[in-house]
């Protein structure tokens, strides 16, 4: 595919660089300045620099409050079968549709570990699209991590709460549970270390595990051991489940705010 990137922040730039690795693909990359790009991908700085009708899928990747102003002048480019994709947050499908008319469109809610190919990425595509234009273009996204269709924009909502925003969510707990080994008398590296393989361990355990997480909760718990007393505390009158689902209802209901 001809792919016309317009924007290349740091999730755009991200995802780029995760695709470039395949070069089955070619990329444009339309910014006013020339960000640092994988070889071989193309840089124009305007829209004029482009010709008419030449890309399958323009991915739209700058901010939301520029998308009426940027996309006009370069929404020309796209094949009449093309597609827009857009990993703008909070910018819904009909906000698009408004300006590029009754296109195919599909919005997509990456997170930040597409950075190192681990990201997981949330699609949406509008009646117009193909069923083959939502193959590639979920196979493109599953380039990056894990990509997981969805069949409405709501749900493009209720899992940007969940994944979207949860590396947010995760690097906050990462810092408090860094410290508290701190507080125990370990060095930040050391402290960085101890938490960080115990938690890629866990999920990894989990992942290959029939056992449901209760139970392997259960597995690792001795009957007054450290374990248990550790998990008083974080249980204690239900307020982790509580926190947590109070979390990720908040950020369901900005990005609903959002659009």
């Amino acid at each position: 595919m001809n792919i016309l990137l317009i924007g290349c922040g740091k999730m755009g730039g991200a995802m780029l660089r995760q695709w470039a690795k395949d070069d089955s693909n070619q990329f444009t990359v339309a910014d006013p300045v020339k960000p640092d790009l994988p070889a071989g991908v193309r840089h124009v700085s305007k829209a004029t620099s482009l010709s008419e009708a030449e890309f399958d899928v323009i991915l739209i990747a700058i901010k939301p409050q520029m998308i009426a102003d940027v996309l006009p002048d370069y929404s020309f480019a796209l094949k009449p079968d093309g597609c827009f994709v857009s990993i703008a947050a909070g910018c819904s499908v009909d906000s698009i549709r408004k300006i590029v008319g009754d296109r195919a469109i599909v919005r997509v809610m990456p997170n930040m570990a597409a950075m190192v190919g681990l990201g997981v990425s949330g699609l949406y595509a509008n009646d117009a699209c193909t069923e083959q234009q939502k193959t590639d273009v979920t196979a493109w996204i599953d380039q990056t991590g894990t990509c997981v269709p969805v069949d409405s924009e709501d749900r493009i909502d209720r899992l940007t709460a969940v994944s979207g925003s949860g590396p947010g969510y995760v690097f906050e707990m990462l810092r408090s549970y860094v410290a508290a080994a701190m507080d125990l008398g370990f060095d930040e590296k050391t402290a960085r270390a101890l938490v960080f393989d115990t938690i890629t361990g866990t999920v990894e355990t989990a992942r290959q595990s029939d056992e449901t997480l209760e139970d392997l909760r259960k597995s690792v718990t001795s009957k007054n051991g450290t374990t248990q007393a550790g998990l008083e505390q974080l249980m204690r009158d239900g307020q982790l489940h509580s926190l947590l689902h109070d979390t990720v209802n908040a950020a369901y209901t900005r990005a609903v705010e959002l659009k």
